[in-house]
């Protein structure tokens, strides 16, 4: 499950979810967030963003486009300062990483 941390007074941490929940992994209908990519989200005092993420595969055909999409759709909310992104395939992406929604509409559930 996604570790969100939200120290900014303003709680833009669900309007920085909901931003990464526009990014669909283009082999899978399902959204970055709710197929379980995101490992973190970090929302510091000053509106910077930190996000931690995985592809499903490390030779993921994708990779060169979702952290970028990720990143843009975080850095098109007006009040964000500063987006980090970090790739990490540690630990590697399962399908238990996916939210209920997502493995219902996939057919796992």
């Amino acid at each position: 499950m996604t570790e969100i941390h939200d120290h900014s007074p303003d709680e833009l941490a669900p309007r920085v979810v909901e931003a990464i929940r526009q990014v669909y992994d283009p082999e899978i209908p399902i959204n970055v967030y709710d197929l379980g990519l995101i490992y973190e989200v970090h929302v510091y005092p000053d509106n910077g963003v930190f996000v931690k993420m995985t592809l499903t595969a490390p030779n993921c055909p994708a990779a060169g486009t979702l952290p970028y999409e990720v990143e843009s759709r975080i850095k098109a909310i007006p009040e964000v300062s500063d987006v980090r992104l970090e790739l990490t395939f540690d630990p590697p992406f399962t399908l238990e990483m996916m939210s209920d929604e997502a493995k219902l509409e996939l057919g796992f559930l």
